[in-house]
């Protein structure tokens, strides 16, 4: 008995297949084997194939056999379940491998693991503390938790074998150890991944951020018996009452960042809340002369831009490059702004014009200004409907007093104080000068640079390259590594946890910028790939399951092997892996 197939021709060409059972019989007259049909299933193309899995079943139950159903996607009703799966093999969890195997690569790549061995060797430190830095760096990339949260939960989701024996003091020690030789880790590190990515840093981009804490006190008003080793008033008391960027008062501790064109951070500083921006740039400029840059312009926002400053910076023959305030410097606004001449045309929303006050001495300052006309067309929009709104506010009232209660909302919004002024009389009124002044700067903005061999271009451009390092600081804060909030209260602690977000940061653009795609998509497809942990009655085993396409492409992009097949064989007695 067996299945049968025939085959019909129509007229149109097409040919139709039928399937049969059928079992042979002896012809009675030429005793020649002929086919005899016993069922006719019909068509190939209108087959119902769960008849025929039926009746395979049905023949396997008699005989004692084993069918499995390759495209069977729901379970079977008991009486036919088939229990194929070994009795002797135990499935016992899936753990996360993909971005791990991901991140231990450029670790070692990176020479963070190099350097950091041979300070915790130089120590004398027998205490894995490499890979319990290894261990919180990871976390940052894939599910940012606490200290304990790592030491507690993370590590028994994703395979870290080196990880698993690590205590939760060593993690802290770990820190410890960082903070004590952060200079000797992020310069080692920087310039092997200079000489990795074949890097020139001939622009240093800085900036700072503000890390806020939820606490009702800082560290400078706290008693000696409270806070351990951190005296009241001490320098090292990072903790500090100061103005975050979002204009709130709140105790906060101040992050600053150098980063290459291309988002690779250089190196981060931790400074004490109250600190100005302003007063941040001369320890930085110290920090980053003793690495010999060589020429490394450097880049900032308005908030660096003192006499001081640039007078720091321009020590030992350095350039800056440094956005300046339009309002508040009365050479940029009387000189600068009013300076007639042409705009050269770099792209349609940015065009520049060069200013040199001061003559052609060594004194003299170089200015350029910038002027975007999209912006320029935006802002002159909404300053008139802004304006518009305040006219038909004041003809409303009668009652023009500055204290009632109407006029003081306004002057309180920053969107219309700015067009507000307050007579003698104590009356307020429309500023048609503020008005007017702010027509000026509609659309620009001006840098100074002390580099006379930019050209106008090239240094407008190199400023709004500037970006860069806020796209760094959301991500360390905000949408991926979770800078905040912090759960540490020594400051060689807070220190350490920025360092370890910074090292994070390093990995995660060193993945984006090799596979040219956000960590944010990146990480999803490494994630599909696990590691399933297998027990047997002897022995225990991990086993990864099958990249797709789109991962394999990603570990090629980053030249990463794919791990083997089985990761680890070790006897069930023993409950460390060994690889």
């Amino acid at each position: 008995m067996y299945l049968r197939t025939t085959k019909r021709k129509n007229k149109d060409g097409s040919v139709v297949t039928y399937y049969h059972l059928a079992h042979n019989v002896r012809h009675p007259e030429t005793n020649q084997p002929t086919p005899r049909i016993i069922h006719n299933f019909g068509r190939a193309d209108r087959l119902d194939r769960q008849q025929l899995v039926r009746l395979c079943r049905s023949i396997a139950r008699v005989c004692e056999l084993k069918v499995t159903d390759p495209l069977q996607t729901v379970s079977h009703p008991p009486e036919e379940r088939v229990e194929d799966w070994p009795e002797t093999l135990e499935l016992v969890q899936t753990l996360e491998l993909g971005t791990l195997v991901v991140i231990q690569a450029l670790w070692e790549r990176l020479g963070i693991g190099k350097i950091l061995r041979e300070i915790a060797q130089q120590s004398g430190c027998h205490v894995p503390y490499e890979r319990a830095l290894l261990a919180m760096t990871a976390n940052r990339l894939c599910e940012p938790e606490s200290k304990l949260g790592v030491w507690d939960r993370w590590l028994k989701k994703v395979y870290l074998p080196t990880c698993q024996e690590l205590k939760l003091a060593q993690m802290y020690e770990a820190m410890d150890i960082l903070q004590a030789h952060s200079e000797k880790v992020e310069e080692a590190i920087f310039f092997q991944t200079a000489n990795l990515l074949d890097l020139e840093v001939d622009l240093v981009f800085y900036d700072t951020t503000t890390v806020a804490f939820s606490v009702d006190t800082g560290d400078e008003e706290c008693e000696d018996e409270d806070w351990e080793d951190i005296p009241e008033g001490s320098p090292d008391a990072l903790r500090q009452y100061g103005r975050p960027k979002d204009g709130s008062w709140s105790v906060q501790m101040v992050v600053a960042l150098a980063v290459t064109r291309e988002g690779l951070p250089v190196r981060s500083w931790v400074f004490p809340g109250n600190t100005a921006d302003m007063a941040t740039v001369a320890r930085v400029k110290r920090d980053l002369k003793g690495w010999n840059l060589g020429r490394a312009l450097f880049v900032g926002d308005g908030g660096f831009n003192s006499e001081d400053n640039r007078h720091e910076l321009a020590k030992a023959c350095g350039t800056y490059l440094l956005a300046t305030r339009l309002n508040s410097v009365n050479e940029v606004n009387q000189d600068v702004l009013s300076r007639p001449g042409r705009y050269r045309k770099v792209s349609d929303n940015l065009h520049v014009k060069e200013v040199v006050v001061g003559g052609q001495g060594v004194r003299h300052r170089r200015y350029l200004l910038c002027y975007n006309p999209r912006e320029a067309k935006r802002q002159q929009g909404r300053r008139k409907q802004v304006v518009q709104q305040l006219k038909q506010e004041l003809s409303r009232h009668r009652n023009m007093s500055a204290t009632a209660q109407w006029a003081i909302e306004l002057l309180a919004s920053p969107r219309t104080k700015r067009y507000l002024s307050i007579t003698s009389q104590g009356q307020i009124r429309l500023d048609r000068s503020a008005i007017q002044q702010a027509a000026r700067t509609d659309g620009k903005w001006v840098i100074q640079t002390n580099d006379d061999t930019l050209t106008p271009e090239d240094a407008a451009c190199a400023y709004k390259s500037l970006s860069v390092i806020e796209r760094c600081f959301r991500t360390l804060k905000r949408t991926q590594l979770k800078l905040e909030p912090v759960y540490h209260r020594l400051s060689r602690r807070l220190e350490a946890h920025v360092k370890i977000c910074v090292m994070a940061l390093l990995i995660e653009r060193v993945a984006e910028l090799a596979c040219e795609q956000p960590w944010s998509r990146i990480r999803p497809v490494l994630a599909h790939l696990q590691a399933t942990e297998v027990h047997t009655t002897s022995h225990l085993f991990f086993k990864r399951n099958e990249a797709s396409p789109e991962l394999q492409k990603i570990l090629k992009n980053l030249a990463i092997p794919l791990p083997k097949s089985v990761l680890s064989i070790s006897p069930l007695n023993d409950t460390t892996p060994n690889s």
